[in-house]
């Protein structure tokens, strides 16, 4: 058991590590985080997206892709097309600079997977998302566990009463 957990973390690790290294190397080229590279590969596939749409596909929380967007929008890489929308709602869209470096993003990206499974065979593959996806939903349920525990102390929990100084 000791041994499947630290291969498990161990090459769940290694494999966070080498994506954001490769996303930041290939985003650099850009002058852009690799941080961008999601919101701007899923509008180049997606053609529109809100930014709650972005935060959900991306799974990464509001003020990160807030953020993203507000940088991608100050540098022209995207366009928020309506103005009477709430921020939030609002479609975004690739401009033509970042419909370029969206195709170039998933060109690139294409090739990176195929080295990537260089040797898998496609029933491997296939059997490896499957895997995959299963070990991730029972993640989540494990973690929806603790979610509901936190919860539970949050109502039973008279701290949550006290008013904190600022500046304390």
């Amino acid at each position: 058991m000791e041994e499947r957990f630290e291969m498990f973390t161990l090459l769940l690790t290694s494999i966070s590590r080498s994506i954001h290294k490769i996303k930041t190397e290939e985003m650099a080229e850009f002058n852009l985080k690799s941080s961008h590279l999601s919101c701007i590969y899923y509008l180049y596939k997606n053609k529109s997206l809100t930014a709650k749409e972005l935060c959900d596909i991306c799974e990464e929380d509001k003020a990160n892709i807030s953020r993203s967007i507000k940088h991608l929008e100050e540098n022209g890489y995207l366009s928020c097309y309506s103005k009477t929308q709430k921020r939030y709602q609002c479609p975004l869209r690739l401009t033509e600079r970042g419909i370029q470096v969206g195709k170039k993003i998933s060109e690139r990206l294409e090739q990176i997977m195929e080295s990537a499974s260089m040797h898998l065979r496609e029933e491997d593959r296939e059997a490896m998302y499957r895997s995959l996806m299963l070990i991730s939903e029972n993640l989540q349920q494990l973690c929806e566990k603790y979610d509901k525990k936190k919860s539970k102390f949050f109502l039973k929990n008279p701290l949550r009463r006290l008013k904190f100084p600022a500046n304390s």
